[in-house]
C-alpha cells in the first residue's frame, strides 16, 4: 500500500470530517461470504445499467449474487438504483473503506469494471490497473466494460459522421480523447476481455463483445398505439448537451410546431420514473442525430411502442442485423431530412407504424435482460470451468 505524508493524512481526515458533518455517512462494503458465486459491476452505473446487468446475471445464473456499485459525485438527480453507493469523498480518501472493500472483493468470482474507473477509489494512487492486478492475484476473473465516450475515438468518429459532436466542439473532443486514451491504455496493460454496451462501439476495440443495455420492458408498455389521439403529431425529445444534436433539429421542430403540424414537447427536468407516462402520451420519440448509434433512451421509446426517429449509421444497422437477425426498428432521419420525415408520417403513417409495432418485441428479446444475462453467464462459466 502506498504511504501518505502526514500533511496528506491530515487533509484527508479534515475533508472526511467535513463530509460527515454534512450528513455523508461511512459507506457500505460490498457483501461477502456464502456459497454463491459473487460478481461486482461498477463503479459508474450509467443510466442504471450496472444494476440492470446485475439483476440480469442473477436471473440467468441463479447460483450467482451480483453487486452493482456507483460512486456518487454531488447530487444524483436521476437516482438510478444500485446495491452499493459510495460518495466520491469516501472512495477517494478513506483508506478504511478502500481496504475493507478490497478484502470483500477478494472473495468474489468476477468483477466487471466500467469505464476504466478505479473501483477502489484512491487506493494505489487511483490506478485502476493496479487495483485489478491485486484482485487478479486472488483468482478474481476481471473484465472491462465501456459505454460510449469512455472508449470512442473522437477523431475517427468525426471522420465517419458528418454531424459528429466531436467535429464542432473542440473542448468535448479533447476531453473525450483523454478518456478514450486512458481506456485504451488500460486495455493494453491488462489484456482483459472487453465488453461494450452498444453495437456502435464494437468497431472501437477489436475482439470486443456486445453486452446489450437493459431496460425494464414492462414499465414502458403503453396501451394505445401512436396516433390514437389523432393529429397533430405528438413529438417528444429529451435534449442532451452537444451529444444528441438538439441544436441541429430545434429550428425545424419549432416551425412545424408553430404550423400546428406537430405538438412538440421538450422533455427537461423530469425524473426518470416519470418518463413512461410521458411516452404514453407521445406518438414520436426523437433520439440522437449526431452519434449514429442507439442506446437506452431509444430502447425505452421502442419498448413503449412509439415511433422512434433518429440517425443510425449504416454500420450500426448492418451489425445489429448480423447480431440479432432483425432490422433495427428505428425510423431513419438526419437533421436535414427530419422535417420531411415527420411530414411523411403525418401524411401516411403506415410504414412508420409498422416499424414502431416491431419495437416492443425487439427490445424484449435483445434488451430485456435475457440476452445480457446470457452473455455475462457465459463469461463467468468460462472462468469457473478454468478454476475447477
Amino acid at each position: 500500500m502506498e504511504a501518505r505524508t502526514p500533511r496528506q493524512v491530515l487533509g484527508a481526515a479534515a475533508r472526511l470530517l467535513n463530509a460527515r458533518l454534512h450528513g455523508d455517512r461511512f459507506p457500505t462494503i460490498a457483501p461477502s461470504g456464502g456459497d454463491a458465486d459473487r460478481v461486482f459491476i461498477g463503479p459508474t452505473n450509467y443510466a442504471g445499467q450496472a444494476d440492470s446487468w446485475a439483476r440480469a446475471l442473477e436471473s440467468a445464473r441463479p447460483q450467482t449474487r451480483a453487486t452493482s456499485m456507483k460512486i456518487r459525485y454531488g447530487q444524483d438527480s436521476f437516482e438510478y438504483p444500485a446495491d452499493q453507493t459510495v460518495s466520491s469523498v469516501y472512495s477517494r480518501l478513506s483508506r478504511r473503506w478502500q481496504h475493507r472493500q478490497l478484502r470483500a472483493l477478494q472473495g468474489y468470482t468476477g468483477l466487471l469494471l466500467e469505464s476504466a474507473r478505479p473501483f477502489l477509489g484512491g487506493l494505489y494512487d487511483s490506478d485502476a490497473a493496479r487495483q485489478l492486478e491485486e484482485l487478479g492475484r486472488t483468482g478474481v476473473s476481471c473484465a472491462l466494460l465501456f459505454h460510449g465516450s469512455d472508449i470512442r475515438d473522437p477523431d475517427i468518429h468525426a471522420q465517419k459522421e458528418r454531424h459528429s459532436p466531436f467535429a464542432v466542439d473542440r473542448e468535448l473532443r479533447d476531453r473525450c480523447r483523454g478518456m478514450a486514451d486512458r481506456s485504451r491504455e488500460l486495455i493494453e496493460r491488462t489484456g482483459l476481455p472487453v465488453y461494450v454496451s452498444t453495437v456502435g462501439l464494437l468497431s472501437e476495440v477489436e475482439g470486443s463483445n456486445w453486452l446489450p443495455v437493459v431496460i425494464e420492458t414492462d414499465v414502458w408498455q403503453a396501451g394505445d398505439p401512436p396516433l390514437s389521439a389523432g393529429l397533430p403529431l405528438r413529438v417528444a425529445h429529451a435534449p442532451s448537451t452537444g451529444i444528441k444534436g438538439t441544436d441541429l433539429i430545434e429550428e425545424s421542430l419549432q416551425r412545424l410546431h408553430a404550423d400546428k403540424i406537430i405538438d412538440y414537447q421538450v422533455v427537461r427536468g423530469i425524473p426518470h420514473s416519470a418518463m413512461p407516462d410521458v411516452y404514453r402520451n407521445t406518438d414520436v420519440v426523437l433520439d440522437s442525430f449526431r452519434t449514429g448509434n442507439y442506446g437506452v433512451a431509444a430502447c425505452e421509446g421502442l419498448a413503449a411502442g412509439r415511433i422512434v426517429v433518429a440517425h443510425i449509421s449504416e454500420e450500426v444497422r448492418r451489425r445489429t442485423r448480423e447480431l440479432t437477425g432483425e432490422e433495427l426498428p428505428i425510423v431513419e432521419a438526419t437533421p436535414e431530412s427530419l422535417a420531411e420525415v415527420l411530414l411523411g408520417i403525418v401524411e401516411d403513417p403506415t410504414r412508420a407504424l409498422g416499424i414502431a409495432a416491431a419495437g416492443p418485441e425487439f427490445v424484449r428479446r435483445f434488451h430485456g435482460g435475457s440476452r445480457s444475462g446470457a452473455v455475462l453467464a457465459e463469461w463467468l462459466d468460462q472462468h469457473t470451468s478454468r478454476t475447477q
